[in-house]
């Protein structure tokens, strides 16, 4: 039908004064919006509204005669009122503006804090992200995976996010992907006879156990003794990580007396089932690069600064001298 009335307009009327500029003079920058799930035609009162067209029709009959009329994107666009409607379309079939804001995954933050925090940022809904880390499955890395969950391989770091555009399988891969650039493929060939998982499951101990970087290699080399030894590890966080909240005094010191709990590294030998959280550049490469000492224990006192001692008594000596216990 378009075609039709265009054959019926007047013979001086051509396709270079439809598509006319609205204001050949007006080269300001205008911020125009495609909704999702817009078709191109709905696109023509939009650009009417925003002062970009003479009339929807003139709109609708360049999308009559262009090659790729229906290649219009969602999205925010930069539109000028000097664009010709061929202009127009051609940067609306083009890549939209980056919509991209920054969001930040803190060193040692588990899934399910991964999760509150991007569904408070507006990034899907709650345990939508921590439904796909409890399947590995799902996911191909150049390095291998557990089976039941992705807790530890999850890298932090500051991600640019799309807030149109956000997609939670594809957010984890990134993460996958930064695990992969970041560590493994320079730590790949400095394992040993360590698992990667082990080592994983050491760095995230390290991660929430040190607060200073330059002293993690010294607990990573404390914990990797003790575990060689066949010792209780006594890290106290691992107690902390099935509680919804990390913080709960109470029911830490309750998880600190059973057990039952597979996760009570001071009455349970060996590593806990999982990692503790999600570790760090610095913590995974001080479980890689562990530094020997005479140390077998270690604390923090009050103001975190980490005391070692090399026997039992030289420990229980500091918990007297710092209060802690």
């Amino acid at each position: 039908m378009l075609r039709a009335l265009l054959a019926l307009l007047p013979a001086c009327v051509v396709p270079d004064v439809l598509y006319a500029p609205v204001d050949p003079a007006d080269p300001e920058p205008v911020r125009f919006t495609v909704p999702l799930g817009t078709t191109a035609r709905e696109v023509g009162p939009l650009l009417v509204q925003a002062g970009l067209a003479e009339s929807s029709l003139r709109w609708r009959i360049l999308l009559e005669f262009a090659a790729d009329g229906d290649c219009v994107k969602a999205g925010e666009f930069e539109l000028r009122r000097d664009m010709s409607l061929p202009q127009i379309h051609a940067v609306l079939c083009g890549p939209p503006l980056p919509d991209d804001v920054p969001f930040t995954v803190v060193e040692g933050w588990r899934v399910r804090d991964i999760d509150a925090a991007l569904a408070a940022a507006g990034f899907g809904t709650p345990g939508a992200y921590a439904a796909l880390a409890s399947d590995p499955a799902r996911f191909q890395t150049p390095f291998p995976l557990p089976e039941d969950t992705l807790e530890g391989y999850l890298f932090p770091d500051t991600y640019q996010v799309s807030p149109s555009r956000y997609d939670a399988r594809a957010f984890v891969a990134r993460q996958l992907e930064a695990f992969a650039t970041r560590f493994w493929s320079g730590a790949k060939d400095d394992l040993g006879t360590r698992s990667l998982h082990e080592v994983v499951i050491v760095a995230s101990m390290v991660e929430r156990e040190e607060p200073t970087p330059a002293r993690r290699p010294l607990v990573a080399g404390v914990i990797w003794k003790r575990l060689d030894n066949g010792w209780e590890l006594g890290v106290d966080a691992t107690s902390r990580y099935t509680l919804p909240d990390w913080n709960h005094r109470e029911a830490f010191l309750s998880r600190l007396r059973d057990p039952k709990d597979p996760y009570n590294t001071r009455l349970r030998r060996g590593l806990p089932p999982t990692p503790i959280g999600n570790p760090g550049l610095a913590a995974l490469e001080a479980a890689v690069h562990p530094e020997d000492s005479p140390y077998w224990y270690y604390l923090h006192d009050a103001r975190c600064v980490t005391h070692f001692a090399r026997t039992g008594a030289e420990h229980e000596a500091n918990r007297r001298r710092y209060d802690v216990w």
